[in-house]
């Protein structure tokens, strides 16, 4: 490709939407061409702010586009992804990829037919606490994710898995790398007809184990990892974009110690002081914007080919998982039986 700008395009003028039209118009190397959304009027308002043109409709749009971002709701991900991607466009598609794994397919099978570049927009994925992270090539036994968050209504038709859990979904996958080989999940319905807490346990063919929570019924919005594996114990926090480390490694002199005092077991170094003795060492993160980290991986995947965005196979993976555990959760019957106990209180 040469090294003229390529041109982007954001369909989809939402919450997500206008952050990607921000990101856009901010990077070098691109030119923000288009804003599309039904309601024009909208539109307007970010190329107002950002640059670039309004189109109600994709097909408004005169000339090439090299690039475009996905952002109108799940449902309608495959109406606008396929043909772009037929017209000869590379899309990112904001997370999920789709809201079920047969449309999920038909999405990434597009893409391989029309060999077009086509990332899913897990920005999770690029918060420099899990860049971090990765960088350590960790081998987890067990992962433990936390998600929760006040409602902010702007996803209540679908549950909370699709809407939140799913970007553990997608990390834990990653981490792993791995097709699950059990899932148990359960969760309830509080303020509509999806789930607004779930819970997910999943275990894998190397024995490892991940246990994800997401709530969008909590006070306060909490965003937790930990990681248990062999050589080290690491916890982290995206809201603070902060994490730390207990490496065996970094600990060996404690495991001599007690060896040397011949301990039978470590209870007998309860008189100890334990937070002196472990060594606890920060993780290194990076203050970089997630989704800035992630266009621009979409955009250099664009141009050269190459890149480490999340692909239209993971994207399905994540999709097809979280879809698993929505049949689970619907199979328990919690939902029917607070509705009949709710008619019946009447």
């Amino acid at each position: 490709m040469s090294d003229k700008p390529l041109r982007v395009a954001v369909v989809g003028a939402g919450h997500m939407g206008r952050h990607h039209v921000r990101v856009y118009a901010q990077l070098e190397g691109c030119e923000l061409v288009a804003v599309i959304d039904r309601d024009l009027d909208r539109a307007r308002q970010y190329t107002s702010e950002f640059g670039g043109e309004a189109f109600a409709s994709i097909d408004d749009v005169t000339g090439d586009i090299d690039a475009a971002t996905v952002a109108v709701p799940t449902v309608y991900h495959a109406d606008v992804a396929i043909p772009l991607m037929e017209r000869g466009t590379a899309v990112l598609v904001e997370k999920p990829l789709a809201h079920n794994a047969v449309t999920a397919k038909q999405l990434v099978d597009a893409s391989k037919r029309t060999a077009q570049v086509m990332q899913v927009g897990h920005s999770e994925r690029f918060n420099p606490v899990v860049q971090a992270m990765l960088k350590m090539n960790v081998a987890p036994q067990f992962i433990e994710t936390q998600r929760v968050s006040p409602f902010t209504f702007r996803s209540a038709d679908i549950g909370v898995v699709f809407d939140m859990m799913i970007h553990d979904i997608d990390i834990v996958l990653h981490l792993v790398r791995q097709s699950p080989s059990s899932v148990d999940a359960s969760g309830v319905a509080v303020l509509g007809a999806h789930e607004d807490v779930a819970n997910a346990r999943i275990r894998f063919a190397d024995g490892a184990v991940a246990n994800l929570t997401a709530s969008r019924l909590a006070l306060k919005t909490e965003r937790r990892l930990r990681v248990f594996c062999p050589s080290a114990y690491l916890t982290m926090d995206y809201q603070a974009k902060s994490g730390v480390a207990i490496t065996l490694a970094d600990n060996l002199d404690l495991i001599r110690m007690a060896k040397e005092r011949d301990f039978d077991d470590l209870s007998q170094m309860a008189s100890l002081d334990f937070g002196s003795m472990i060594k606890v060492d920060p993780i290194v993160v990076d203050d970089v914007e997630p989704l800035k980290a992630e266009i621009t991986t979409f955009l250099n995947s664009v141009r050269t080919g190459e890149g480490t965005g999340v692909t239209a196979d993971e994207g399905y993976a994540a999709v097809e998982l979280a879809e698993r555990i929505t049949k689970q959760i619907a199979e328990q019957g919690w939902g029917e039986a607070l509705t009949k106990q709710a008619g019946q209180s009447k």
